[in-house]
């Protein structure tokens, strides 16, 4: 029984009641059939008002969905429970002939084979989930019927031709609503179906579609539609690399989020909610609540859902109340999502049927803040890695004068003078800063490697024995690996001194005992993995694990232990180790993690790129596990690196002491003779590798600087043998001023030397013939026989 006629049934019950009592002579019965009649009365009454606010409902709602549908390029209509049509866009009467009173199943019978059973089997689906859609073959392409539950017995219904671009791909053809992705110059990269019908096909800049660009987020504009100007309201949503995807609304006849329109608001895929003058969340839609983390938030403080913003978030709102930060966005953090979430917010003042708010338009932002973080930490570990590097260069400087000076000394005492024990003293602090300066280098990534094929579970096996002295009686190591591990190619001794500070570091986290795993296996990865803001692309890998069960690393040290100089050990470490072995592993173009839980223990985990031998290359010997270095039993951790500069081809020994060294000396004195230019900038240096040269017979010519040194060659009368200079100095570098002098002095041997890396000048020094590299610091017996080998070739 329909509601009007549930009301008319009433009333005349009513009226009924009284007529009884009206008639009756008895008062009792004409009392109580006159308040019966009251009662039906005052239920007809009640019923005659619900069902006038029934209509009024729906008629706003009717004009609701006229005015943002009623020009969709798309046919849309609205149905009761009963497939009856009510409401008709004029994309649907145009295409389809619908009109109100007729059956959706009628309409549709022209373009789908069974219309009933699919209108049926969808609305069913709007009744349990809230909307439904499906995808139906017609005459070789595709439709999709979409349908939206409004109210508790009507249903709005879209039928969108997908036609042949629904291969493309792009999410936008999913959607009867007009979209495009713009370019960060203005250029369209997509317009989807329902935009390429409303212009009457593509076009190429944005400036072509709206008559007055530029556009302003949210706000209405016009476009040049294929039936004349067409007013539209602008919602945009950035992507990456300043890209841009911009929806077009209907323009609204009334204000923008009214009550009645929230429902279709629900279904946008755009992220909206709408925030009271407290700064309290009225509305969300369902993209919103997803972003936000919060199946209700209606009447949470959007306070209490985001965070980060660096400054009280109602003061930000309280701009946006009046208008000071329209179209601008901001970027907050999500509270409640369990995974880290960034949210890009814009805010706009909107006017209601119930009073003015603010209208928030979200955009995930989390793939943006990461590739921001990424680059932050890349220029971060950069200017420290320059830094480093720029540090290094002067600390050989300082360090070759400080040897070289030492060595000569040496020479004058023997091992019975008093002087001789502080003189050695001098000596090995002095190798031990070297390699202190190595380790710098090697977290800048500015050291030499001699890569090479290895089997890592072969070289850690052969590692593992001389770690298992250096662990300790109280630590046990425990070393497993694959039965068959691939190669990776890698400086074998780089390597083992990484793991070896890895050990050493395990051990240190353990001062009452325990153990060290220490795992080599084969590694797949089927997709890229991201974690700690690093990509590592998949592929196959060699991974190496060093597992502790000691102290831990608190989480807020955890993202610093890298970093030059910063020391969990107190004054028992230098801070150099982890940065070291950061260092090595990316310029091997491995990656290496860690993960540590304080009280429980850490694991550091090493990825190599398994190596693939080209067809070019063939078989490439692995290297020789005999060349593990050797460990004494009382080193120390910094022991372990080698001081940055030794070279393989040159002599590698430390000076003799004493009559021993002066024995030597006085012999290869003998040997020597020749003429040295000496260019080098820094005083202290010159003055130590101009005496050393002299003590074995060379005749020396000093310069402070390239142009003092082509002013002697000037000479024609001065003989020069070899020329002895520096690569950085000012003005003038080595290699470009050594290459003016040999256009006339071609037979002259050069040795160039610097405190940076031999790779750093390679490029240059390949340009001139018949030269050599020696790098800072180096001792008084390296000096001499590189120059010796250079002139006895």
């Amino acid at each position: 029984m329909s509601l009007t006629r549930h009301c008319k049934v009433l009333l005349l019950v009513g009226l009924g009641a009284f007529g009884i009592g009206f008639l009756t002579s008895n008062d009792v019965i004409a009392v109580f059939s006159g308040l019966l009649g009251m009662v039906f009365l005052a239920f007809a009454s009640l019923s005659l008002v619900a069902h006038w606010r029934y209509r009024l409902s729906r008629i706003q709602l009717r004009e609701t969905i006229a005015a943002l549908a009623g020009e969709d390029a798309a046919p849309i209509m609205t149905t009761d429970r009963d497939g009856e049509i009510g409401y008709v866009n004029r994309a649907a009467k145009d295409r389809y002939g619908a009109a109100a009173g007729k059956t959706l199943a009628n309409v549709l019978g022209d373009i789908l084979s069974q219309p009933a059973t699919v209108v049926y089997r969808l609305q069913n689906k709007a009744l349990a989930l809230g909307s439904a859609r499906e995808d139906i073959p017609n005459r070789g392409e595709r439709v999709q019927l979409s349908v939206h539950r409004i109210g508790e017995d009507g249903f709005l219904w879209r039928l969108d031709e997908l036609g042949e671009f629904r291969a493309a791909g792009h999410a936008g053809e999913n959607i009867g609503m007009p979209m495009m992705t713009v370019s960060r110059s203005g250029t369209i990269l997509f317009l989807n179906e329902a935009l390429r019908r409303l212009l009457g096909g593509r076009e190429t800049s944005i400036d072509r579609v709206f008559t007055d660009y530029p556009i302003r987020n949210g706000e209405v504009h016009t476009i040049r539609a294929s039936q004349g100007s067409v007013a539209v309201q602008v919602a945009e949503v950035a992507l990456s690399g300043g890209r841009r995807e911009l929806y077009l609304l209907p323009e609204p006849e009334r204000p923008v989020i009214a009550t009645p329109e929230w429902g279709l608001v629900e279904s946008l895929p755009i992220p909206l909610i709408k925030l009271d003058r407290a700064g309290t969340i009225t509305m969300a839609n369902q993209r919103a609540r997803r972003l936000l983390g919060c199946e209700s938030p209606s009447g949470v403080p959007f306070a209490e859902l985001v965070e980060g913003l660096g400054r009280p978030l109602n003061d930000w709102l309280d701009e946006a109340w009046i208008g000071r930060n329209s179209g601008r966005t901001e970027t907050v953090h999500a509270r409640r999502r369990e995974e880290d979430t960034f949210l890009q917010v814009s805010l706009e003042r909107m006017r209601g049927d119930d009073g003015d708010a603010l209208v928030a338009v979200l955009n995930d932002a989390t793939e943006l803040k990461t590739l921001e973080g990424q680059f932050v930490q890349s220029q971060k570990m950069q200017a420290i890695g320059q830094l480093a590097g720029g540090v290094a260069h002067d600390f050989n400087n300082v360090l070759t004068a400080i040897s070289g000076h030492c060595d000569l000394l040496l020479m004058r005492h023997d091992e019975n003078d008093q002087d001789f024990a502080d003189l050695k003293q001098i000596s090995q602090n002095t190798n031990r800063a070297a390699a202190l300066v190595g380790q710098l280098l090697a977290f800048s990534r500015k050291q030499r490697l001699r890569p090479d094929v290895i089997d890592l579970a072969e070289s850690m096996s052969d590692l593992s024995h001389l770690l298992g002295r250096l662990v300790g009686e109280k630590v046990t190591l425990e070393y497993r690996h694959d039965a068959s591990v691939k190669p990776v190619r890698a400086d074998k001794r780089k390597l083992e001194q990484v793991v070896m500070n890895l050990v050493v570091n395990a051990r240190d986290a353990m001062p009452d005992g325990g153990r060290v795993r220490l795992d080599v296996r084969d590694t797949r990865l089927d997709h890229p993995m991201e974690r700690d803001r690093v990509r590592v692309p998949m592929g196959d890998y060699v991974t190496i694990r060093v597992i502790d069960e000691g102290q831990g690393i608190a989480p807020d040290r955890i993202d610093k232990i890298f970093e030059p100089f910063y020391t969990t050990k107190g004054s028992k470490g230098t801070g150099l180790g982890l940065s070291m072995a950061y260092g090595i592993v990316k310029q091997s173009g491995g990656y290496i993690f860690v993960d540590s839980t304080v009280g429980s223990g850490t694991t550091f985990v090493l990825h190599f790129p398994v190596h693939h031998a080209s067809k070019e290359q063939g078989d490439v010997a692995l290297s020789d596990p005999d060349d593990a270095p050797e460990l004494r039993d009382d080193a120390h951790p910094e022991d372990v690196a080698q001081p940055h500069g030794r070279r393989s081809d040159l002599p590698d020994v430390a000076p003799p002491d004493g009559e021993a060294f002066a024995e030597i000396t006085d012999r290869t004195a003998e040997k020597q003779g020749g003429n040295v230019l000496l260019v080098e900038d820094e005083a202290p240096v010159r003055a130590f590798a101009a005496r050393a040269l002299q003590l074995h017979g060379y005749d020396v010519i000093q310069a402070d600087s390239a142009e003092a040194a082509l002013e002697r060659l000037a000479d024609p009368a001065v003989g020069v043998d070899v020329i002895v200079t520096d690569v950085v100095m000012p003005g003038m570098d080595g290699p470009t001023w050594v290459a003016k002098a040999l256009t006339d002095r071609p037979d002259v041997r050069v040795v160039f030397i610097s405190g940076y890396v031999e790779d750093s000048v390679s490029e240059q020094q390949s340009r001139i013939p018949n030269s050599v590299f020696l790098p800072k610091p180096f001792s008084l017996q390296q000096l001499t026989a590189t120059v010796s080998g250079q002139i006895h070739p």
